[in-house]
């Protein structure tokens, strides 16, 4: 059995954002982090604070630059439209953003109100300067996610990684 069958993928996350020294994790809860959001919130080297909405973990994000540590945004392709206004602050104030979001509304979606942002995510992300970084296999979740921490810590860029339905799996409810 080789490495990367026996390791998750969240737990691949989890060690990049130790690597990189993360220190605050921004979330709102979602079933595709929910074992990442486990992790760091079982940590002693970050802290974890729940958002009421997934704009405030912008100017959180700022906040930890400032104050000299690193931070990620947690969320899911639903919420990326709530973020979009505070978004234009990571060009206007030149700060490191690094986001992680679980994708929705993709093949295979069973709830046709996750379609319009899921399909729009990539777009918007980029229209606001957002460089766009997709992962759809846990064997290359680990790279991923570390070049897009390399650039927005190393870079000065902000960074969303796209962990697609591919990666998450597709959520179901009831019977098929």
């Amino acid at each position: 059995m080789n490495a990367v069958a026996t390791i998750d993928w969240h737990d691949q996350i989890f060690d990049v954002l130790q690597d990189h020294d993360i220190k605050q994790v921004y979330h709102v809860p979602d079933a595709g982090h929910g074992k990442l959001i486990e992790a760091c919130q079982k940590s002693n080297s970050m802290r974890t604070l729940a958002l009421t909405t997934e704009e405030e973990g912008i100017p959180l994000a700022a906040g930890a630059w400032l104050g000299g540590q690193r931070s990620v945004l947690l969320m899911q392709s639903s919420g990326v439209g709530n973020t979009i206004n505070l978004m234009g602050l990571t060009k206007t104030l030149r700060f490191p953003f690094l986001t992680l979001i679980t994708m929705r509304g993709e093949p295979g979606e069973f709830n046709s109100w996750q379609y319009p942002m899921g399909q729009g995510t990539p777009k918007v992300l980029e229209a606001m300067g957002v460089l766009v970084m997709s992962v759809d296999k846990a064997d290359a979740v680990k790279e991923t996610v570390d070049h897009a921490a390399r650039s927005a810590f190393n870079g000065g860029q902000a960074v969303a990684v796209l962990l697609r339905q591919k990666l998450i799996g597709i959520k179901t409810f009831g019977k098929k």
